[in-house]
């Protein structure tokens, strides 16, 4: 049988979830939420509310009572809550990359300062 962590990671990965996005969407570091998946945290129970809450799963599925169905065909009302998550994970994205654009151009002005 699966544990919390484990059923989190598989949820997830199904959704092509990212685990830096959930991780800040947690208010957490990554490698905290990579101990979670992995069980060596302890999830509270605020945490798997919240867990629930971001992969739209009820907390029922994380116990395992029930299980999510992949192959089903989404309704209407799945494929949007799955396109909001993922421009919330490209929104993520574009600021990491913002920030490391405007990064490389200070660096790169400190060495046309020191080139010329």
């Amino acid at each position: 049988m699966d544990t919390i962590g484990v059923r989190i990671r598989k949820i997830r990965e199904e959704r092509g979830i990212k685990q830096e996005f959930i991780a800040e969407q947690m208010g957490i570091g990554q490698s905290t939420y990579s101990r979670l998946e992995k069980d060596d945290n302890r999830l509270t129970a605020t945490k798997l509310i919240k867990f629930s809450e971001i992969l739209n799963v009820p907390v029922s599925v994380l116990f395992g009572e029930s299980t999510t169905n992949t192959t089903h065909e989404n309704t209407e009302e799945e494929e949007h809550d799955r396109m909001k998550i993922e421009i919330q994970h490209n929104r993520a994205d574009i600021a990491s990359l913002t920030k490391e654009m405007a990064r490389l151009a200070d660096k790169m002005e400190l060495m046309y300062k020191i080139l010329k």
